[in-house]
């Protein structure tokens, strides 16, 4: 599986579990820690974890491991590193508090949407 076969994997594990507002940014050369980060988010505490786990099951079925998960109990704010990407799962109070997108406001954004359901 190659790079795009996986954050599409991951973006389709958050939309299955109605993650809303998906965002996919390219890091590449913006960032050293990962080439795409994924930024969605929860209106609960459950959500946020069952966004969480099915991404963490999806991308296991796909012969990845997940790195680290971090913040998984509290589910405010759960990280997850699959590598060369990584998860931000929000719930919707706290996404709008950090603001990712307007922190890392000159990453492209991917279309990636439309191109996984084909």
């Amino acid at each position: 599986m190659n790079e795009k076969e996986l954050l599409y994997t991951a973006v389709k594990a958050a939309d299955d579990k109605r993650a809303e507002d998906i965002i996919v940014l390219n890091m590449k050369g913006i960032s050293l820690i990962a080439d795409y980060f994924i930024i969605c988010h929860g209106n609960s505490d459950k959500q946020v974890q069952a966004i969480a786990r099915e991404m963490k099951d999806k991308v296991e079925e796909m012969g990845y491991s997940v790195k680290r998960m971090e913040g998984f109990d509290e589910a405010r704010w759960v990280l997850v590193d699959i590598g060369d990407i990584v998860v931000h799962i929000f719930h919707r109070d706290e996404r709008s508090y950090y603001n990712l997108e307007r922190l890392w406001g000159d990453a492209p954004v991917e279309n990636v949407p439309s191109e996984f359901n084909q």
